[in-house]
């Protein structure tokens, strides 16, 4: 039997109570009324961030990237194909490193694009490189598996 998760809306960063016995795909958030999921990854700043891993009661795959990164708006379509195929049992967000430089610093990031996959608010997997969408489904789904 599944129980109600804690999600963090994607646009508001409102945490919700998501009834287990309730479509989450049909869910919106219960301050702003922006849908809970839109399998599109979420433009997360240190706030947003933070609140992201501290809330949430899914997997958060963060997506690190800069736009003056070639391999980042690369991938950037594969990530946001990904998020259709992942959600809504991960969310998927996006951290530009250029205007997060001291998160980015924190976090360790040595390179971009880089994936950082959180659990329960732990990093729980890391990757760096471009990869295509069925890649990241695929390695989003070995290290769920291996957690």
């Amino acid at each position: 039997m599944q129980k109600d998760r804690k999600i963090v809306c994607p646009q508001c960063s409102a945490v919700n109570r998501l009834a287990a016995d309730r479509p989450a795909s049909e869910a919106r958030c219960g301050q702003c009324g922006h849908a809970m999921f839109e399998a599109h990854p979420a433009d997360a700043d240190a706030p947003s961030f933070e609140k992201h891993m501290s809330r949430n009661e899914i997997p958060v795959l963060v997506d690190v990237w800069a736009p003056w990164c070639g391999p980042c708006r690369m991938m950037a379509p594969a990530f946001a194909e990904a998020a259709g195929m992942l959600e809504p049992d991960v969310r998927l967000l996006k951290l530009n490193s250029e205007n997060e430089p001291q998160l980015a610093s924190k976090l360790g990031i040595r390179g971009i694009p880089t994936m950082r996959l959180y659990k329960g608010g732990r990093e729980i997997g890391r990757v760096s490189g471009a990869m295509l969408a069925r890649q990241i489904v695929d390695w989003t789904r070995a290290q769920l598996g291996a957690a």
